[in-house]
C-alpha cells in the first residue's frame, strides 16, 4: 500500500554521508541536494517504483524496513505497478513523475525502455562510485551478466553504468525453475475422466478442454471456464511450444535465423488459440482483466485449467484449496514441443529478473543514500532480511543454517492471501532489490515452504521435466537486432505483435486473423525487418543461438 511521502525537511540541514552518515539538504525542489527525502542527519526517505504488475506491500512500516532503516539511515515509500509494465516505465520518463529508484523486469520493452532512458541521460552514472559498494560491483562484474545482456543494458554507455541485474544465480544451484505449464484442478479431470498425463499433443489438450465445456460446471451459479489465466493473459499463450520452438528467433533451416511471427507454426497457434475462444473454450477475459479480477475467478473456483508457472497458482488457489479438499492443480502433460527431439531437456533462459536503477530525480544525497541502501539489500544479510524477515524475530540460524521460528512458521502457513507475510516486509518488492540470487548457495532456500507446497513442486518437477533442464547461455537474437541502423524505424512494428495476436485470436473469421498477421507483417518489412535480421545474422554468424526456449 502506498505511503505518504513527507516532502522534505525545510532548508538548511546539510549533513555529508561521511563513514555510514547521510545528508540532508537545502532546496525545495527535486531530491537530494535540493532536500525532498531528507529526514534528518541520519535518515532519508527514498520513493521505490517496484514495476511489476499486481505486485503490492503493507498497510505500513514493516518490522523488515525498521531493520532497514537501522542499517541504512533509510526509510521507504512504494509504488506499486497496476496494469503494463512497459506502459509504465515509458510515462514515468515521459511525464517526469520519476522515483528514485526504478527496479522492474530485465527483459522486452520494460528493459529497452529503461536503456532507452539511460541513453537519454535519465538515470545517474554510478560508474565512478561502484568500487565504494562491493555487493553492487558485484552483480554487474561481466562474468555474472548474460553474455548478451551485458553486452546490451550493462556495458552500453562508454564506461558508464546505469542499471543493476538483480537476482542473477550465483551458482548452478540458485537456478530456479518456475516450472511454467498448464494445470488443471485435479477434481475435474476426475470429474470429466481424464487423466491430466494422457494429455500430450495439441488435439488432446483441445479435447480435454471440450470435454470440460460440455461438463457444464458450475461454481455458484457462473460457469467454470475451461481455460484461463492471471492479469493481461499472463500466461494462456505458452502452448505455443507445441507449434513452434518457443524461442522469439527460430532457424529457418539454412542456419539463418527469422523472427518467428513469420512462420507457418505461429500462424497454426494464432488460429488455434482463436478456435478456444470461438468455442468458449477460453476466458474471453483473460487478456484484459485485471490480477485481483483473476484471482477472484481462482478463489471462486472458476478456472478448470490454469496457465501460468506453478508457485503463482498454488500461492493463488492456496484459500479455495483449503476449502475444497481435493481441489488442487496438478500438471497436465508434459505437452508436445514442436520442432525438437522428445528427449530433449528443457531449454530454460535462467536469468536475473529486475534491472535496478537511480533516476535523475535522486541527486546529491540521494544517490549516496540509495547506493548504500542498495548494497545493503545486496549484502548476504539484506539478503536473507529481505526473503526471511528479521533474524531473532522470524528466523534463528540453526547449526549454521536459516530456520524459520516455528511460531511465525504456523502463522505464515494460514497467511492464504500473503497479507501478514507483507506487514512484516516478507514479499513487498525488496527482493527484487537483493543482488546475485544466493538462495541455496549463501542462505537456506524458501525456509517457509510447507512440506505439502515442496511435494507438489517436486511431483511437478517430475511430470514435466523428464528429461531434465539445460540452462541457455547462448546468445540471443533480440539482444543483437535491437544494435541494427532500422531498429528506431522497426521497433513501433515489432512492439505491435503482442496486440496483433491478440486481436487476431478474437477476429471474425480464420480468414479475417490471418489478414491482421499479414497486415503486420508487411509493416514489418516496409519499416526495415529484412535488413534488421540481415545486420543480425552477419553479427551472429558462427555464433551459439538461441532458437529453442520453454518459459521461465
Amino acid at each position: 500500500m502506498k505511503r505518504i511521502w513527507s516532502k522534505g525537511v525545510s532548508a538548511l540541514l546539510v549533513s555529508i554521508m561521511v563513514g555510514g552518515l547521510l545528508i540532508s539538504c537545502t532546496n525545495s525542489s527535486g531530491n537530494g541536494d535540493n532536500g525532498e527525502g531528507a529526514e534528518g542527519e541520519n535518515s532519508y526517505k527514498l520513493k521505490i517504483l517496484h514495476n511489476w504488475n499486481g505486485s503490492n506491500g503493507s498497510d505500513a512500516m514493516t518490522p523488515v524496513e525498521e531493520v532497514i532503516k537501522e542499517k541504512t539511515g533509510v526509510t521507504l515509500e512504494w509504488e506499486y505497478t497496476k496494469g503494463s509494465e512497459t506502459e509504465k516505465v515509458n510515462q514515468i520518463f515521459a511525464t517526469q513523475d520519476l522515483p528514485d529508484i526504478y527496479t522492474g523486469p530485465a527483459w522486452g520493452g520494460e528493459l529497452d525502455g529503461i536503456i532507452k532512458a539511460a541513453k537519454e541521460g535519465q538515470l545517474v552514472d554510478i560508474s565512478e562510485k561502484l568500487m565504494d559498494y562491493p555487493n553492487l560491483s558485484k552483480s554487474i562484474a561481466e562474468e555474472n551478466v548474460p553474455p548478451a545482456l551485458y553486452e546490451k543494458a550493462i556495458n552500453a554507455y562508454d564506461g558508464k553504468k546505469y542499471l543493476l541485474l538483480q537476482n542473477q544465480p550465483a551458482t548452478n544451484e540458485d537456478g530456479m525453475d518456475w516450472l511454467y505449464g498448464f494445470y488443471v484442478r485435479k477434481d475435474i479431470a476426475e470429474k470429466v475422466g481424464v487423466d491430466p498425463q494422457s494429455v500430450v499433443t495439441k488435439d488432446d489438450f483441445y479435447n480435454f478442454l471440450k470435454k470440460i465445456k460440455d461438463a457444464n460446471l458450475q461454481e455458484n451459479g457462473q460457469p467454470v471456464f475451461p481455460l484461463g489465466g492471471f492479469s493481461n493473459g499472463w500466461a494462456v499463450g505458452i502452448g505455443n511450444t507445441m507449434f513452434y520452438s518457443g524461442a522469439s528467433y527460430v532457424d529457418k533451416g539454412d542456419g539463418t535465423l527469422e523472427h518467428n511471427f513469420f512462420t507457418k507454426g505461429y500462424e497454426e497457434y494464432t488460429l488455434f488459440y482463436r478456435k478456444l475462444v470461438e468455442e468458449g473454450l477460453m476466458d474471453p477475459e483473460a487478456f484484459t482483466q485485471t490480477d485481483p479480477i483473476a484471482k477472484e475467478k481462482i478463489n471462486q473456483g472458476r478456472i478448470a485449467i490454469l496457465a501460468a508457472h506453478y508457485p503463482a497458482i498454488l500461492d493463488a488457489s492456496k484459500e479455495y484449496v483449503s476449502s475444497h479438499p481435493g481441489s488442487d492443480y496438478i500438471p497436465l502433460g508434459p505437452l508436445e514441443r514442436a520442432d525438437v527431439e522428445p528427449d530433449r531437456p528443457v531449454d530454460l533462459g535462467i536469468q536475473g529478473n529486475n534491472v535496478t536503477a537511480i533516476t535523475k530525480n535522486c541527486k546529491g544525497a540521494c544517490v549516496d543514500a540509495a547506493l548504500k541502501f542498495l548494497d545493503f539489500m545486496a549484502s548476504d544479510e539484506g539478503f536473507m532480511l529481505a526473503r526471511y524477515g528479521v533474524q531473532g524475530v522470524h528466523w534463528d540460524m540453526k547449526d549454521g543454517k536459516p530456520v524459520a521460528n516455528q511460531e511465525w512458521f504456523d502463522k505464515f502457513s494460514t497467511d492464504t492471501n500473503m497479507k501478514l507475510r507483507k506487514n512484516e516486509g516478507i514479499s513487498i518488492g525488496l527482493e527484487s532489490l537483493t543482488g546475485l540470487d544466493r538462495i541455496n548457495s549463501a542462505a537456506g532456500g524458501d525456509i517457509w515452504a510447507e512440506q505439502e507446497r515442496l511435494d507438489a513442486m517436486e511431483n511437478a518437477r517430475k511430470i514435466l521435466r523428464p528429461n531434465g533442464i539445460q540452462v541457455i547461455t547462448a546468445y540471443n537474437p533480440g539482444d543483437v537486432i535491437t544494435k541494427a541502423p532500422e531498429w528506431e524505424m522497426l521497433k513501433p512494428s515489432m512492439d505491435r505483435m503482442g496486440d496483433a495476436w491478440k486481436e487476431a485470436v478474437f477476429a471474425k473469421s480464420d480468414e479475417a486473423a490471418m489478414s491482421i498477421i499479414n497486415e503486420l507483417r508487411e509493416q514489418l518489412r516496409k519499416t526495415g525487418y529484412d535488413k534488421a535480421m540481415q545486420f543480425t545474422n552477419e553479427n551472429l554468424k558462427g555464433k551459439d543461438v538461441v532458437t529453442v526456449q520453454m518459459p521461465n
